[in-house]
């Protein structure tokens, strides 16, 4: 492994993932960034938008890009991926890692000359070390994967009811009625009630593992807090509770950041990591998978350099020693 840094370039740099993206390389041993690309805050110092990183860098936001990189990461809406690599004259060695929706799933995978790997680490990690661009997961789609995955690689899975709780972060920085304090404070609304865009990805995957796969009703929540998720789901299984966590145990013995708890997992233990929890609980015939992770994190930029380190032969945790928020 060559002791030479990454070249990387970020685009879509104001944005919360952007923000996040930034702070996580500032403080890799193994990237450079060569430039944070941003329309609406062009000249601005980066710091400006994202306070937490003042005294940190001297970093200014750009108005152009370049290709003289080695990994670009895609921070931008979904829609808006597909159209700048599209227009841009980015070179096709140039790696992309994709934080939107635009090529998760495998009828849109390619773009040009570009194919893309789903990048769920725990599920495809040997498909991520050969890669040439990934598309990051979604956040929802991430913790609910996390907790079902052991299930479907056994052929295991039955029909799933999931119910998962996420914070403001999770809807992006543009203001919308139900992201502002006065409504967020001290409330929760369910949306998008089994119609979730994360869901598709999901089947898709679990369909790999386990053809024929049952449903996923999949029910999110809007809470009162900035940044986290925690999911809740039950599927009938006939495994007994020591066999289930033997199983959960043995599937994530190898993964650096998915950690199972026989004790009761909370929100807090992940918020500001790259780690997901996941604790089991048996009532009757129904296996009750509760996961957590700081969707900012593991769910978007986190798992993005989780993602470059597979993919340039570094260590899978490089840069992403971070502590939880716990108090």
């Amino acid at each position: 492994m060559s002791s030479k840094k990454i070249k990387v370039g970020i685009i879509g740099g104001a944005g919360y993932t952007g923000g996040e993206m930034i702070r996580i390389l500032l403080n890799h041993p193994s990237s450079e960034i060569v430039f944070v690309h941003s329309r609406s805050n062009a000249g601005e110092a980066v710091s400006k938008i994202h306070g937490g990183l003042l005294g940190d860098t001297d970093l200014i936001f750009s108005s152009e890009t370049h290709d003289d990189i080695d990994v670009l990461f895609l921070c931008v809406g979904h829609g808006e991926a597909k159209t700048f690599l599209e227009q841009s004259q980015i070179r096709d060695a140039v790696a992309a890692i994709d934080l939107s929706q635009d090529f998760r799933l495998q009828k849109n995978a390619k773009n040009g000359n570009r194919e893309f790997v789903y990048g769920l680490p725990e599920y495809n990690r040997e498909q991520i070390q050969a890669a040439e661009n990934i598309a990051n997961p979604g956040c929802f789609a991430t913790a609910i994967q996390l907790g079902i995955l052991p299930l479907a690689k056994a052929g295991l899975l039955q029909e799933v009811h999931t119910t998962g709780i996420t914070g403001s972060t999770g809807a992006g920085q543009k203001l919308s009625p139900t992201s502002h304090f006065s409504w967020r404070s001290g409330n929760i609304e369910a949306y998008k009630s089994l119609a979730h865009q994360h869901m598709n990805e999901i089947m898709e995957t679990i369909s790999q593992l386990q053809p024929a796969s049952k449903p996923l009703n999949f029910i999110p929540w809007r809470g009162d807090f900035t940044r986290g998720i925690y999911v809740s789901s039950h599927t009938k299984c006939a495994l007994s509770i020591q066999e289930a966590y033997d199983m959960y145990y043995a599937y994530y013995a190898q993964h650096a950041f998915t950690h199972v708890s026989a004790e009761m997992i909370n929100m807090k233990q992940v918020v500001n990591t790259n780690k997901c929890l996941i604790h089991l609980e048996k009532q009757d015939d129904n296996l009750i998978i509760h996961s957590t992770i700081d969707n900012l994190l593991k769910g978007a930029s986190g798992q993005a350099v989780q993602n470059m380190n597979i993919m340039f032969g570094l260590p899978e945790n490089e840069g992403l020693k971070l502590k939880a928020s716990s108090f």
